[in-house]
């Protein structure tokens, strides 16, 4: 009862609605419940990525007296991982939960709107999108296919990924069969290597059954649970997704149909359970990193080569003024995204960076 109560209240403050009254959030109930249905790339109990979907519908569901009840459909239901965007610009499905990157190939610039080679962290991302003009970019891109677009919670800074063989040269990725999407699958194939995306699902048994030879996940708050670790044990540090943005899909005829403190009550949860996986995807790390470290002594964790990483962030450099030459909406997200970062990133050098340098492991 007082956690309802605190969440109600806290609800009327978000909304700026205080200073009306209980009396006038209570006359915006028309008395009419909606059934909605959510897809998620995950498969069921999926945790971290699975319970960011649960806890904004659990959050929706209390904070509206039951009047809008979120049912969601892991990928064992709805049989395509993949498919989240086609369900929610359809209406098949009102909502969806996957990743802004996985739509490439129907938008090349969605995919700015997870993350991008050697970009923003999440606290620095998360910044621009809320405060940099993020959200009215990512609108922009999403208009068009009748689905609004939100962030739908961080990974923070991705590990580079599970390899059978050392990466000792930019010679090793030439025909490499790796795992990786988003703009670092781009990067890497003009180096020689050969990208693929495969669904979370199926990524262990790619792996096992040599179909590739490398994949990047996550990061140990999810990678420990798939068993990567028995089939590559070369576990390198990241460089592709430094700030990795989840999305909630929304359909807009949908959201447009809802009375205006459901359409609220909605975008409070989304914006509260995206930064909850934030959180719990830093807790975890630290766990499974701590268990890695002790239970699996045949893991080496590496960073590439100093001579790999030049040619990655030059390959990188080079494709992303190539895209934004071709596509003035690649441009223009680009040259915000690159001046909000140098702005934010001599905060974060001066207080973050700074305190881990100075006063870490001391």
């Amino acid at each position: 009862m007082k956690k309802s109560l605190f969440l109600k209240a806290a609800l009327i403050v978000s909304l700026g609605l205080s200073s009306l009254g209980l009396s006038s959030l209570a006359m915006a109930d028309d008395g009419k419940k909606y059934r909605w249905k959510l897809a998620e790339t995950w498969g069921p109990n999926f945790p971290i990525f699975g319970d960011a979907t649960k806890n904004m519908a659990k959050m929706v569901k209390e904070m509206s007296n039951g009047r809008l009840d979120i049912r969601i459909d892991s990928s064992n239901k709805h049989k395509s991982a993949l498919g989240i965007f086609d369900f929610v610009k359809s209406g098949q499905y009102q909502m969806g939960h996957s990743g802004s990157y996985y739509w490439k190939g129907k938008n090349f610039n969605t995919l700015f709107f997870t993350t991008i080679p050697f970009g923003m962290t999440a606290p620095e991302q998360y910044a621009w999108f809320y405060h940099g003009g993020g959200m009215e970019l990512m609108k922009e891109v999403y208009d068009q296919y009748g689905i609004l677009s939100f962030p739908g919670g961080n990974t923070g800074n991705q590990m580079g990924g599970w390899f059978k063989k050392e990466i000792n040269s930019v010679e090793d990725l030439k025909g490499l069969k790796m795992r990786i999407p988003g703009f670092a699958g781009e990067v890497l194939a003009k180096l020689g290597a050969k990208p693929t995306n495969i669904p979370p699902g199926e990524l262990y048994t790619a792996l096992e059954r040599n179909t590739i030879d490398a994949l990047e996940w996550v990061g140990p708050s999810l990678d420990l649970r798939m068993g990567f670790h028995k089939i590559a044990p070369y576990y390198y540090t990241g460089w592709h997704e430094p700030g990795t943005e989840l999305q909630f899909m929304v359909n807009e005829k949908a959201f447009n149909s809802l009375p205006k403190d459901l359409q609220q009550i909605l975008t409070i949860a989304m914006k509260t359970a995206a930064y909850d996986m934030y959180a719990q995807s830093m807790h975890m790390s630290g766990e499974n990193l701590a268990t890695i470290q002790k239970d699996y002594p045949n893991v080496k964790m590496l960073s590439f080569p100093n001579s790999v990483m030049n040619k990655i962030k030059e390959t990188n450099d080079e494709l992303l003024k190539e895209f934004a030459a071709k596509d003035p909406m690649t441009a223009e997200i680009l040259n915000s995204m690159n001046a909000y970062k140098d702005k934010v990133r001599a905060w974060t050098n001066l207080s973050d960076r700074a305190y881990l340098d100075n006063f870490d492991n001391k």
